[in-house]
Parts: structure tokens; sequence; C-alpha cells
């Protein structure tokens, strides 16, 4: 007898008026400088873009990537949607988080990249990508 097809994950619908004012938030701060531990509102690290992003939509989020990971539903990368949070990991598990961004759409990340590069919206980049982002 053949196994059981496993069940269907449940995946949240996205919070549409949130994500995108998150998103349009994010946005508005392209070209501003990456700083460690910086959380505005002239300098940004990763997960201090994504907090900032989040609390002008409504939505409070813990203040680093690795906690970030715990702060919604994990779904799988493959259901993204814009304003979901995509995570980078050294490892492939949420101990080895070292990087956030928020998922803006048709293949876009918006994020604060190092100290070499501002807030920018680029190209998802899938090397030590987390199999799961979160949905807020």
């Amino acid at each position: 007898m053949p196994a059981p097809a496993p069940a269907p994950t449940h995946v949240p619908p996205v919070r549409t008026g949130a994500a995108q004012a998150a998103i349009a938030w994010a946005r508005d701060q392209i070209g501003k400088p990456y700083a460690l531990g910086a959380t505005g509102p002239d300098a940004f690290d990763c997960s201090g873009l994504t907090m900032r992003a989040f609390q002008h939509a409504g939505i409070s989020l813990s203040r680093t990537s690795r906690s970030q990971y715990t702060n919604g539903t994990q779904i799988p990368l493959s259901q993204v949607q814009a304003g979901d949070l995509v995570f980078w990991s050294s490892n492939g598990t949420a101990s080895g988080i070292y990087h956030v961004a928020i998922y803006s759409g048709g293949g876009m990340r918006v994020h604060a990249p190092n100290p070499s590069a501002p807030v920018q919206e680029v190209p998802m980049y899938y090397a030590n990508i987390m199999p799961s982002a979160v949905r807020l």
C-alpha cells in the first residue's frame, strides 16, 4: 500500500496593505548607508531596515535577523510573495542566519547589504538562502 500523501502546508495570506506599506517605506530608504546596528533614520543594517519598514506598516518585529526568522509563519520559499522576509544562512539552519531582506516581488528584494553598499533593491540571490521565508 503506498504511503499517504503529505498534508498540504497551510500558508497564510499576505497582509497586502501592510506588505505594500513596508515595501514602499523600505524603497524610500534606498541610497542610505549601511551601518552595523543602525535602525535609521539616516543609516541601517539589514534587520534594522526590515524592523523599521514593518513598524511603519503597523507590524512589530524583533531586532536581529535571526530573531526575525521566528516572528511570523515560515513558508516554503517557492511560495514567497511581496512583503515576505527572506533570509540567508551560513549553515542552512536558523542558527546560521546572517542576513534578511524584504522580498519586493518580481524576483527582487530590498535590503541593506553591507558597509560597502547602501540600501538597494536588487535581484534575489539564492546561494545560502534559507528554504523558508517568513510571512508576517
